[in-house]
């Protein structure tokens, strides 16, 4: 343990909080602890994964600066040799976008940004506003439906 806070440059006594689950670390701490396991930042924040997963604004594991008015909410980490594409989604209230399914192992996360959408798999999506995140297996089928005029989402298509 100590040969850790040394590598991370934190106090035993802050470590040893942390261990015991009685401490509330910064992005600084958490940062410098990554770094000093060889362990990304997310992946310390991020909970295991379900198949489908929504977090709604406001929500999610938010980690605060201790030097900025600055919050840092992950919403998902990038699993090893994964590759990822981002697309700005503009729709309009009519027909839902069914999609089928892409590559195996393909997961899409869905970030709204303004409006609202019914959003995920073609059996059970979820209904979606501004600020609100799904993740979900992009390789069954799946649909996109704006419910509000200039509905707004960011899609990030992960490809293991």
């Amino acid at each position: 343990m100590a040969e850790l806070a040394r590598r991370a440059g934190i106090a035993k006594s802050t470590l040893s909080q942390l261990e015991s689950g009685a401490g509330n670390p910064s992005v600084e701490t958490l940062w410098a602890l990554g770094v000093a396991l060889n362990v990304p930042f997310s992946r310390l924040v991020d909970p295991p994964r379900p198949v489908v997963k929504v977090i709604r604004a406001g929500e999610g594991p938010v980690t605060h600066s201790e030097r900025a008015d600055y919050a840092a909410t992950v919403l998902s980490s990038c699993p090893p040799n994964a590759r990822r594409d981002i697309y700005r989604i503009e729709a309009q209230p009519g027909e839902t976008r069914a999609s089928d399914p892409h590559m195996p192992g393909t997961v899409e996360h869905v970030l709204i940004g303004a409006g609202r959408a019914l959003v995920g798999p073609t059996e059970a999506p979820v209904e979606l506003g501004p600020g609100d995140y799904v993740s979900y297996p992009g390789d069954a089928p799946h649909v996109f439906r704006a419910l509000a005029p200039d509905t707004l989402a960011v899609i990030v298509m992960e490809h293991i």
